[in-house]
């Protein structure tokens, strides 16, 4: 049978699944991060600095005690890592293995940004291995070369690519730039290395939106992940048959918001919405946040249509160069332009 959700509480299940605003965290400050990475799964990076970059923002209003320096500590600590979600992301070490579908998919040939240099990349390769961890600064040449073949381009490309196959990983940053080494002396010694099957992927993607998402549909779950959407769709019929998730139909009002597609979501959704939402507290959310990140479906689920426009030319601007969205009584209520002039 198809539940029914009314609006309202779609709303409040996403609020609530994304810990918007934030639950009292429990445990040591660091703790508290490790943990929002760990439920939300990712926390995108960002190099846009108007006001705090990316993930620091989404994290400090997850919890009020991150301090930016929580992140390059739960690197050093193995616990977290830096790869490529939907984006380029810090991700949970213990879930490191459902990375691994995305890695040897470059490694086989999948495109990326440019063609991989197989010659640089040995050359990249042999210098870490033998000199320990590297930047791309680290690679330019005092030799001028019509070719470029040792100039910083080419070697921050094989770094890059070498990167995206699992080959090198990000060991620290240094001044927001990375420092990379070899993979296998990144990895805790007794991380899961086991690539997952295609199954068992599809419905770890699935089950982790869930979690931190409240509602999913398959295309929102397989959000730029070329040539999923399909492995989820059968995904979703699997779990829904063994009674891991279920289908959810959210109530519209009115002409202007009719009934959406169904949605599907973990069982414990009732659960959860009997938790109350703190409506009162303002949260200021970088455009890059977990909950904003796909607009058409905060379009959907809470009537907010939302660009960033520091890509926009000025004259074409609605909203201004770095407008937020402002959260407030459980919807997305406004945006402040943070660099008005």
């Amino acid at each position: 049978m198809l539940a029914t959700l009314s609006l309202e509480d779609a709303r409040k299940l996403v609020l609530l699944s994304q810990r918007l605003p934030n639950n009292k965290p429990l445990g040591a400050a660091l703790q508290a991060t490790l943990a929002a990475v760990q439920h939300l799964g990712y926390v995108q990076i960002d190099t846009i600095a108007v006001i705090a970059r990316a993930h620091h923002h989404t994290l400090w209003n997850r919890t009020r005690r991150y301090q930016p320096q929580h992140l390059d500590e739960l690197l050093q600590q193995r616990r977290i890592f830096e790869y490529w979600s939907h984006a380029a992301a810090y991700l949970p070490m213990a879930e490191y293995r459902f990375s691994l579908p995305r890695m040897h998919a470059f490694a086989n040939g999948k495109s990326h940004w440019f063609k991989p240099n197989r010659k640089m990349m040995q050359h990249v390769l042999a210098r870490i291995a033998a000199e320990g961890p590297l930047r791309a600064q680290d690679f330019n040449s005092q030799r001028r070369r019509k070719t470029g073949m040792w100039d910083w381009k080419p070697a921050k490309q094989a770094l890059e690519q070498l990167f995206m196959e699992g080959k090198l990983m990000t060991l620290r940053r240094q001044c927001f730039h990375k420092v990379y080494d070899l993979a296998e002396r990144v990895l805790p010694a007794d991380i899961n290395t086991n690539m997952p099957s295609e199954t068992e992927y599809g419905c770890f993607l699935t089950s982790q939106f869930l979690r931190a998402n409240g509602l999913g549909q398959a295309a929102e779950i397989a959000y730029q992940r070329s040539g999923l959407k399909p492995l989820i769709e059968r995904c979703l019929t699997r779990m829904a048959q063994r009674g891991e998730i279920v289908p959810v139909q959210v109530i519209g009002r009115g002409k202007r918001a009719p009934n959406l597609p169904h949605y599907y979501a973990l069982p414990n959704y009732r659960q959860l919405l009997r938790r109350p939402l703190a409506r009162k507290h303002l949260k200021i959310l970088s455009p890059f946040d977990n909950l904003l990140i796909q607009r058409k479906r905060m379009q959907q689920l809470f009537d907010f249509e939302y660009r960033i426009e520091c890509y926009t030319p000025a004259h074409r601007r609605k909203h201004g160069y770095f407008s937020l969205p402002l959260l407030w009584n459980g919807k997305l209520a406004a945006r402040m332009d943070c660099k008005a002039v």
